[in-house]
């Protein structure tokens, strides 16, 4: 036996193939589902969303088929406050949070990892395309990119901590999904044709401004649209309704125009044309190094804003 691993299980075809991966590596298994919200919390009546009762369901399934226990953790409570909590605070300082990186940082890979070492498992693994391994030269475990460049998933995991990269599999890390769903189908795994899940999951409808104006009670007040002079160019519905670099559905007869930025305090958003989208520097803060210990130097490395924008050169 390799060593005992916990396998996040979502209910979907990359972590039940992930699974299969592992048991037949020689791993001793043990299938976790977290439950992170009850569809009435987030207003939705189907039990076909994600995170559903059905997704532990098939989850439960796959490992009874595979040959190993599941299990189902309730981590709601952290869910809430950690990553739902900090997605409205953000939406309503006029930023636009990814709640994915938070999920990975504060659930997956924090509370799953705790839950794992408190029950004697060595491994935590999940079904993200992404790779993880130990750079004999630097002393260091580092996070690199999966195969499959269409489904690469490694921007999502930039938080990983060194301690969480050692404990981690990701037996996906070199396969293309189409792979996936072929060895799924071979298995007779129930969900080896399962549709993916592309929105966040506690807001299904892509309509964050209702999800937070029901969670909160509060109501997004409107404001002023204006322009990079300050001049008034009509009213907005709400800051929460508005995203940088956004051009549809603003409401206003005169067109080209994007939004450039948004001023929380003042309640206002600002547009202008796409040249006044573009920028040269941008200050990050919450950075995490994992190739290294620390920066003593200008470095040139290759950067994105956001998980599908290419790749640009930066320092």
């Amino acid at each position: 036996m390799r060593g005992r691993v916990m396998a996040a299980m979502s209910g979907g075809v990359d972590s039940s193939v992930a699974a299969h991966i592992l048991r037949s590596d020689g791993y001793d298994c043990t299938g976790v589902t977290m439950k992170l919200f009850d569809n009435e919390d987030i207003g939705a009546d189907s039990d076909g969303l994600c995170c559903s009762a059905r997704d532990a369901e098939d989850a439960r399934r796959v490992s009874f088929a595979l040959g190993f226990p599941h299990f189902v953790f309730n981590l709601s409570l952290e869910f809430a406050a950690r990553v739902v909590g900090r997605f409205i605070s953000e939406y309503e300082a006029g930023r636009t949070p990814n709640p994915c990186i938070d999920c990975n940082r504060y659930i997956k890979f924090e509370e799953l990892l705790l839950r794992a070492r408190q029950t004697g498992h060595d491994f935590i693994a999940t079904g993200h395309y992404a790779r993880a391994n130990h750079d004999a030269a630097s002393g260091r475990f580092l996070l690199k990119k999966g195969t499959d460049a269409a489904k690469d998933q490694s921007y999502v995991l930039y938080a990983m901590t060194q301690e969480q990269l050692s404990r981690t599999l990701f037996p996906l890390g070199d396969m293309t999904k189409a792979e996936v769903r072929e060895i799924a189908a071979s298995l007779g795994l129930v969900n080896a044709q399962k549709k993916e899940s592309q929105d966040i999951c506690f807001a299904p409808d892509g309509d964050y401004a209702r999800f937070i104006e029901r969670r909160t009670g509060r109501v997004c007040e409107p404001g002023n649209f204006i322009d990079e002079t300050g001049a008034v160019l009509g009213t907005h519905r709400g800051i929460i309704r508005y995203t940088i670099g956004q051009r549809r559905r603003l409401g206003l007869q005169c067109g080209g125009l994007y939004v450039c930025g948004k001023d929380a305090a003042r309640n206002t958003v600002t547009l202008g044309n796409e040249k006044s989208l573009l920028v040269k520097e941008l200050t990050a803060d919450g950075v995490n190094l994992i190739s290294c210990e620390s920066l003593t130097a200008p470095t040139r490395v290759m950067a994105r804003g956001r998980y599908r924008q290419p790749e640009q050169r930066a320092t």
